[in-house]
């Protein structure tokens, strides 16, 4: 009776496991495809390390590559592509022909078309993290039917023998490991079969006592007696385990299959299929990667037995035995992609709680750009290590270490293609780029300047020729009388536009809030991106604000994508383990700032990279179009850098988490961690242009006055304007535009047209009327 309860007992936990999901599979998050086309830096792009990362193998030949192969030579790389689904950019298995002209691609050949040359290929998404339960397991589950019959076989040879014959106990198979023990003095082998095994994987600990292999036993005859064979070796071959990749585990073979030999499992050789088998065993000490000859050797023994199976022929075993291991190169996970995960965790659709996330075997494409990714954690652990090294003030000292973030985005599309929360994952998970609200400092005052460009009421306040006042005034708040004052102590009177953002001048700043009107200045970082609460108060033009790096990011992207607002997304679709696309990020963007008033402010940013407080950026070889502005806030308890080209903006904030004086300003602090990142993403040369739109001209312009330069003015500077904003007034005052030496041009930047010149006085009469 009471062997009756326990059987009825054992087989409810059977047919619960069974009849139910058999397996919990975390769900997978990938980085964006690597792009390859023509012009694209192979050294910067890192893609010797990404075909690594993807499990690539370095082959001698390029003439005989099997999918997951390169081949590096002079002037050239040859690979044959894998094939892999995406929801919207699947690739077909391929193999190219990588010209190359120095570093960079030359042109790229299909060579499975003849040669023909193609526009570009994408490597397959890199796996960059996984959304873990209690147990870090990592499986890709497969069905039967995509496992080869050579792997099958491999199993049953080595695991089980009579698996196709037994009842879920094999008795021979008891006698040979009694008789083994016995004669070793110890137990040395267990006569379990793979359906017991398959038992103490799903239900038992792996404790060796006579209780508990009895109920294994009891547990595989139930097991057996319910399911058909194929059901049994289907869920052995998904639960199996394999090996470690850090602190996760590979179970079943598709994972295995990826993480050995960098291809699906269909795609196993019986060579692979006899290596994989014989990891079962011991992964540790017949790791191909750990112990490569006991891996050979524990291989040629699985073969040898297939053979004297009848598994497999003569030929086959020669040819399999004689074959050297042909493994991918080791992976290892990427641990700077964790704060990354987090964040994204907490935009993808309600739906996909944790509980989904950790069983579902979910694929999740998201926008992560991985090198992008591993260059701004570098720069940031190495930048803030730096800065510690260099001021004693900043070293620990008993104290909690100065921490940092960085967060990288594209400005058209809003997509998050790095973010390192803090300096160190494990020490604490608190990402400072998107929870922790800090004082923007100087890095706010862009906002007071396109308040001042824009022209929402008539005329703007301000142009880039106008000048603004940098002298002794107080104002009266509620918490008293206030008198700004420069960061130098001290005042500098009549300056330009230009010259007051450029050394960041607190005081002709003020003034300027206070002419346009703190409400404007609000309603304009609204509309750039910046959502924490900002108060009515006259030192919110210098940055009495808390904000978070992504706010500010999210702002200055806009002004680089020419006015145009995108909001920010860490993912663009969800799929199913069978590919099929469940949810799909939307770009959404609108308009919150006209392009000319836009374009306005970034030349007035990229004064502040050329001759500002970020000057840095040039001294230190930089080329190309960029634009940015430091924040120090008061006492200097955080530092910023938002920089920007057109392609890609950054921030960079540093300080203490309790804040504290870090006596130095933003251009010591947080300039070279952004430099660092900029340099190892670009290779220090910007292509491309920030281009004006329709509506922008470029005048002479005297710097003095700001009036329109004829000839006969001493001096001229060129300088943007928007239509309807040119200077009234010219120097010499009240000249004419003389045949011959227009130096008033009203060209428009980007024109085809050149340097306009007058043929005539009549020209120079009408042109002098706008005057």
């Amino acid at each position: 009776m009471f062997a009756a309860r326990a059987l009825t007992r054992l087989d409810r936990v059977v047919r619960a496991r069974f009849e139910g999901p058999l397996f919990q599979v975390p769900s997978r998050v990938y980085a964006a495809p690597t792009i390859l086309s023509a012009g694209v830096d192979v050294v910067h792009l890192d893609l010797r390390g990404a075909f690594r990362r993807l499990g690539y193998r370095e082959e001698t030949q390029p003439d005989v590559l099997a999918p997951g192969g390169v081949h590096w030579d002079k002037g050239r790389i040859v690979a044959h592509l894998r094939a892999f689904e995406h929801p919207a950019r699947a690739e077909p298995s391929r193999r190219v022909e990588i010209a190359l002209s120095g570093r960079q691609i030359e042109a790229i050949r299909d060579l499975d078309a003849g040669g023909r040359e193609i526009a570009a290929v994408l490597l397959e998404p890199e796996p960059v993290g996984s959304y873990f339960g209690p147990h870090r397991a990592q499986r890709e589950p497969v069905r039967l039917g995509e496992v080869p019959r050579h792997l099958i076989d491999a199993v049953l040879a080595v695991e089980d023998q009579r698996f196709e014959s037994h009842a879920g106990i094999d008795p021979w198979r008891v006698l040979g490991a009694a008789w083994a023990n016995l004669s070793a003095g110890e137990v040395r082998q267990g006569g379990s079969t793979l359906t017991q095994q398959l038992v103490k994987n799903f239900f038992l600990t792996p404790e060796r006592t006579f209780a508990r292999k009895l109920q294994e036993a009891a547990m595989a005859l139930i097991v057996e007696a319910r399911y058909e064979k194929p059901a049994i070796l289907e869920a052995y071959l998904n639960e199996i385990y394999l090996g470690q990749r850090g602190p996760t585990s590979i179970h079943g073979v598709g994972e295995a299959a990826r993480f050995y030999f960098g291809k699906p499992v269909r795609s196993l050789g019986l060579e692979d299929a006899a290596l994989l088998a014989g990891l079962i065993q011991s992964p540790g000490d017949h790791s191909p990667f750990a112990h490569p000859r006991a891996a050979r050797e524990r291989r040629d023994l699985v073969l040898r037995l297939m053979h004297e199976q009848g598994r497999i022929t003569d030929d086959a075993h020669a040819a399999a035995a004689d074959s050297p291991l042909s493994i991918a190169s080791r992976t290892t996970e990427p641990r700077e992609t964790r704060y990354f995960l987090d964040a994204l965790r907490g935009q993808l659709p309600e739906v996909y709680d944790e509980a989904a996330l950790q069983r579902e075997g979910l694929r999740i494409y998201s926008t992560l750009d991985l090198r992008l990714q591993q260059i701004a954690t570098t720069a940031l652990r190495e930048g803030l290590a730096e800065l510690e090294k260099k001021h004693k003030a900043l070293r620990p000292g008993g104290q909690a270490k100065i921490q940092g973030c960085v967060i990288a985005l594209r400005p058209r599309t809003g997509e998050v293609l790095a973010l390192v929360g803090g300096r160190d994952y494990g020490e604490s998970q608190f990402d400072r780029c998107l929870q922790a609200r800090r004082t923007a400092g100087s890095a706010f005052k862009p906002f007071v300047y396109v308040a001042g460009l824009e022209a929402r009421r008539g005329a703007p306040v301000i142009t880039l020729a106008s000048a603004l006042d940098d002298t002794p005034f107080s104002l009266r708040t509620a918490a008293g009388t206030w008198s700004p004052a420069n960061f130098d102590h001290k005042f500098h009177g009549r300056v330009g536009v230009r010259e007051a953002l450029e050394k960041s001048l607190n005081v002709a700043t003020v003034r300027l809030a206070q002419e346009v009107g703190t409400e404007q200045i609000i309603d304009v970082a609204r509309r750039l991106g910046v959502r924490s609460p900002l108060e009515p108060v006259p030192a919110l033009a210098l940055g009495a604000a808390d904000v978070t790096p992504l706010e500010l990011a999210v702002a200055y992207a806009t002004l680089a994508s020419g006015g145009v607002r995108a909001e920010p997304r860490f993912f663009d679709d969800v799929a199913d383990p069978s590919g099929r696309t469940l949810a799909r990020s939307r770009e959404k963007s609108e308009r919150a700032l006209d392009a000319a008033t836009s374009f306005l402010a970034v030349s007035l940013l990229e004064g502040v990279v050329d001759r500002g407080t970020a000057r840095a950026v040039r001294a230190a070889g930089i080329r190309g179009p960029v634009a940015g502005k430091t924040g120090t806030s008061n006492d200097s308890k955080d530092a910023w850098f938002v920089g920007f080209t057109p392609e890609l903006v950054a921030a960079v904030w540093v300080g203490f988490d309790e804040p504290r004086d870090m006596k130095l300003p933003a251009s010591r602090l947080a300039v070279p961690i952004w430099l660092r990142f900029l340099k190892e993403a670009t290779g220090g040369v910007i292509p491309g242009a920030f281009e004006p739109p329709p509506g922008i001209h470029r005048l002479e312009i005297d710097p003095e006055s700001g009036a329109v330069a004829l000839a006969g003015c001493p001096r001229s500077v060129p300088e943007y304007f928007a239509d309807g904003t040119e200077p009234r007034v010219t120097c010499p005052e009240g000249g004419w535009f003389v045949d011959g030496d227009l130096r008033d041009e009203r060209e428009r930047v980007g024109s085809e047209r050149g340097r306009a010149r007058s043929r005539g006085g009549w020209l120079g009469r009408i042109i002098g009327r706008w005057f």
